[in-house]
């Protein structure tokens, strides 16, 4: 399977099937892998890593505009359902210190973005997006729809999002003497749903992001559902419903969609960038860690819920990880959802304001 003179597997001399079929294996044995030793996100990491090796040995597969957009609207569907009535009070009541904390956390992340940039580590947009410190599928989505390489915004959120669960992790199970959450890739498969409430969940992330796709909306195909989503489920007039068998190809085609865009310049880009991504990585987390310890002395919130609510992670990896630690689930949820909904405003204005500048 190797062209000679060329030291990448190819693919392109066999049928279309093949190249399917081992996209889809691959896919499953990086996901199961993944899963085995509970890294976050593991069947979108899984389908990512597949789609970037059948990429590079020059595979034909394909995902058209239209599952990537509904797939997105689910994403925005998803991201809503967290945003529950007890996190919109605890907002409420400490909106101040969210707000400060935040602002900090996110001018913290666009200064790693602009050092990044100004070195020429990655181009100006791109480590704005890679920097944000927002949920990170929703953040390699944005930056898709606001100028930005998704191949490396992709590979620096991810990578983020696993160290900093990996610190999480081990964090928590030392001050809690080690529980350890049921988040398998296969978990609650057959779980009963609403037939309602996913029927009225996969019509608005259906109609949301198609029609924000069709009127060019800039990532309205992800904040259409999310907006929306939001406020019904806040007003008790829709119940979110996302059973596993509707996100597993969700995540799937997210991760085959950012893989198959890269090349092997964009691989290699990517290798280069490495180091950088890392050493910023590390000084997010620092920076974070000691907001963490800021908001304990002064604020009166204990250690652990102060370390998992200022955490750089992803949403959903670190309510799994908060669910089984004992703290102050709303506040830490509080904290991300915050962060999150302000990177999604303010993220478009620094992309744009950085496009300007280099």
């Amino acid at each position: 399977m190797c062209d000679q003179g060329n030291r990448y597997p190819s693919l392109k001399r066999h049928p279309p099937f093949l190249h399917w079929a081992v996209l889809l294996a691959l896919s499953l044995a990086f996901a199961l892998a993944f899963d085995a030793i509970r890294l976050p996100a593991a069947l979108l990491l899984g389908a990512m890593l597949a789609a970037i090796l059948v990429a590079i040995a020059e595979g034909a597969p394909r995902i058209t505009r239209k599952p990537f957009v509904m797939a997105q609207g689910v994403v925005g569907c998803l991201v809503a359902r967290g945003i529950s009535p007890e996190i919109l009070v605890s907002l409420r009541d400490n909106w101040l210190m969210f707000v400060s904390v935040t602002v900090v956390v996110i001018l913290v992340c666009a200064a790693m973005g602009w050092i990044l940039a100004r070195r020429q580590v990655l181009p100006g947009t791109t480590a704005i997006w890679g920097c944000s410190p927002g949920g990170a599928a929703a953040m390699t989505l944005m930056a898709d729809a606001y100028g930005g390489d998704m191949r490396l915004v992709a590979v620096m959120q991810y990578l983020r999002v696993i160290i900093v669960t990996v610190m999480a992790t081990v964090v928590s199970h030392f001050w809690m003497g080690g529980a350890h959450p049921d988040h398998g890739v296969f978990s609650n498969w057959f779980a009963s749903v609403s037939p309602a409430g996913l029927a009225a969940t996969l019509l608005l992330a259906g109609t949301g992001s198609l029609l924000a796709n069709f009127l060019r909306i800039p990532g309205g195909p992800l904040l259409g559902p999310l907006v929306i989503g939001s406020i019904l489920q806040a007003k008790g007039l829709l119940a979110i419903t996302l059973p596993p068998w509707v996100l597993t190809p969700t995540y799937i085609i997210l991760g085959w969609s950012i893989g198959l865009r890269f090349t092997r310049q964009a691989l290699t880009q990517a290798a280069q960038a490495l180091p950088s991504m890392i050493v910023s990585i590390a000084c997010l987390v620092l920076a974070c860690a000691g907001i963490a310890l800021a908001l304990t002395r002064l604020a009166g919130i204990d250690p652990l819920t102060a370390y998992l609510a200022t955490s750089p992670g992803g949403l959903d990896s670190v309510a799994i990880i908060a669910a089984t630690a004992g703290v102050n689930i709303p506040f830490v949820m509080a904290f991300q959802t915050a962060r999150l909904l302000l990177v999604v405003m303010t993220g478009p204005a620094l992309a744009r304001f950085m496009a300007r500048r280099f």
